[in-house]
C-alpha cells in the first residue's frame, strides 16, 4: 500500500481538478446540471480511483483502479470538446 498523496499522477489529477471547475464556472446556469456537472464529476472519479487504488492490496487491483481512472480522462477529454462546440 503506498499514499496516493505522493504520486505525482493524483497531484496532477488533483490540479486538473481545480482547473476544470474554474474553467466551468463561467458556464451558462442553464448548464450548472448539464456539462458543467458532467464535465466536473470524472474529475473528483480520477482523483479518487487513483487513491483507492492506492488503498487496495496488489499491484492488480491498483492497475483496475487506474484503469477506471483512465476512462473518466476520457470521458473528461469528449466532453472538452463538446464545451467548445
Amino acid at each position: 500500500m503506498q499514499d496516493f498523496r505522493n504520486l505525482d499522477v493524483w497531484q496532477r489529477a488533483r490540479t486538473l481538478t481545480k482547473t476544470v471547475y474554474e474553467m466551468t464556472t463561467d458556464f451558462p446556469e442553464t448548464e450548472v446540471f448539464g456539462l458543467r456537472s458532467q464535465m466536473r464529476r470524472p474529475t473528483v472519479s480520477i482523483c479518487s480511483n487513483i487513491a483507492e487504488g492506492c488503498g487496495r492490496r496488489g499491484d492488480r487491483e491498483f492497475r483496475r483502479f487506474r484503469d477506471v481512472a483512465m476512462g473518466s480522462a476520457c470521458e473528461l477529454e469528449c466532453e472538452t470538446i463538446l464545451s467548445r462546440v
